[in-house]
């Protein structure tokens, strides 16, 4: 056991090492810099600019100097505003984090509960509306409902307002972030239903005479949720690392947003501090699944 652990954590090192190696040398191999914009500057002022932030090195220098600072906690200041880099990722955050367990929960909620009803209701026209549906929202990016959503119940319907400070303004980005991994888990969800109730157990269940609700909640539910639930952890790390463009759609100030607007300035250390921020939960994310996976199951080797 342990050493499958230590396997798992130096591969997710290497691969973390790789993400900001790759990152890093693909922003600098872009044309252009950080301080070409629309308003010309001097080449002096750029090259002012390039040495008092350590740009005018070569890049092979930067990333080592970039490296050093990481390991002590240090990503440095976003290049257009000044700000700590550390102290924007945390705040903004903070709002990923919101929408997106919002958006879990919910996806989880309405996934269950949809499964369990198409299952019950195999080859039923509940189960038929229900099947339709899921396909469809599986095959919607969360971009593209994000979209939808917005020109509907914003633009044509007012019933949302297009932004606000409130706690309103988070029921469209929950909804586009939950209909693709609720759809997911219903289907998973009715798959496993339909495998546990034909199962032995469940078939000597009802031959001893237990009451239908007691079968399905505590001896089929409990074990087709399974599935679900080892689901759950890289389903929480996708939606708060794919938030970007449904974050930036609706306006919302999280790490999102901040991310795509780090992108089209060419602020290198926001980049660089977002992706391995977004890097750095993904890769733990699947580091926690795959220690659970070996609690449940002994049997797993690292291949």
């Amino acid at each position: 056991m342990a050493k499958y652990i230590v396997k798992r954590i130096l591969l997710a090192v290497v691969t973390m090492f790789l993400v900001c190696f790759i990152t890093f040398f693909m922003m600098n191999a872009v044309p252009g810099g950080p301080f070409n914009g629309e308003k010309a500057k001097s080449p002096e002022v750029i090259a002012a600019l390039n040495a008092r932030y350590g740009l005018d090195k070569p890049v092979h220098v930067q990333f080592i100097n970039y490296m050093k600072n990481i390991l002590h906690g240090d990503f440095g200041v976003s290049l257009k505003n000044g700000r700590n880099i550390a102290q924007t990722i945390r705040e903004s955050f903070a709002v990923s984090a919101k929408i997106g367990l919002i958006a879990v929960l919910v996806a989880l909620v309405f996934g269950i509960v949809l499964g369990c009803v198409a299952a019950l209701n195999r080859n039923k026209w509940p189960d038929h509306v229900i099947i339709f549906f899921v396909t469809l929202f599986t095959a919607m990016p969360s971009f593209v409902a994000a979209s939808f959503l917005l020109l509907v119940f914003c633009i044509q319907l007012g019933w949302v307002p297009v932004w606000s400070s409130s706690s309103q303004n988070y029921v469209l980005p929950v909804i586009a972030l939950s209909l693709p991994p609720m759809s997911y888990i219903t289907r998973l969800t009715k798959t496993s239903m339909l495998d546990a109730l034909g199962q032995d157990y469940v078939r000597t269940a009802r031959a001893k005479g237990v009451k239908p609700l007691k079968v399905i909640f505590i001896h089929t539910l409990r074990n087709a949720l399974i599935p679900v639930i080892t689901y759950v952890g890289p389903l929480c790390a996708a939606i708060l690392t794919g938030s970007l463009v449904v974050e930036k759609i609706f306006t919302i100030g999280g790490l999102g947003s901040k991310f795509v607007d780090s992108i089209t300035a060419r602020d290198y250390p926001m980049i660089m501090g977002t992706t391995i921020f977004l890097a750095f939960i993904m890769i733990l994310a699947n580091l926690i699944s795959d220690i659970v996976y070996k609690l449940v199951d002994p049997r797993i080797q690292l291949s």
